[in-house]
């Protein structure tokens, strides 16, 4: 079973946006052998990010997600915290990504997808997330 980690910028993506990032999430949900995990720490961020104004999501939709992200995710007990001085913001993922021992995290953040950091966690972007696991599911 392989365990991805969504970036919050991933989920704000698929829902504003649909394409590739609405079918790799509608792919990790769907899939028995992918398990999304998240700290309760990145789940609050998810949630609080879709309330945001600025995204005008109506509250049934804004309904819907946290339904969906609660049934979805599991959730992992963080008791480390990673440094990332590059964007401490991200660290709350890194961290998330060691406790869990995740494949994967899955974000369009530059600072994160260039980061040489020393985990084991393959930090990926949607459209190659897509092209390792989506695109070839498709096929078989």
């Amino acid at each position: 079973m392989k365990t991805v980690i969504v970036d919050t910028n991933v989920l704000v993506s698929a829902i504003l946006r649909d394409r590739t990032p609405e079918l790799v999430i509608q792919y990790i949900v769907e899939n028995p052998d992918v398990e999304w995990v998240a700290s309760s720490e990145i789940l609050a961020e998810y949630k609080a990010v879709l309330a945001r104004p600025k995204f005008r999501l109506p509250q049934d939709l804004q309904n819907a997600w946290t339904t969906l992200l609660e049934a979805a995710i599991a959730i992992v007990n963080v008791d480390i915290t990673a440094s990332f001085p590059r964007d401490p913001k991200d660290a709350m993922f890194l961290s998330c990504a060691i406790a869990a021992d995740a494949d994967f995290i899955i974000t369009g953040d530059t600072d994160l997808l260039n980061a040489e950091l020393s985990i084991k966690t393959n930090i990926v972007t949607v459209a190659t997330f897509k092209a390792l696991f989506c695109d070839t599911s498709a096929d078989s």
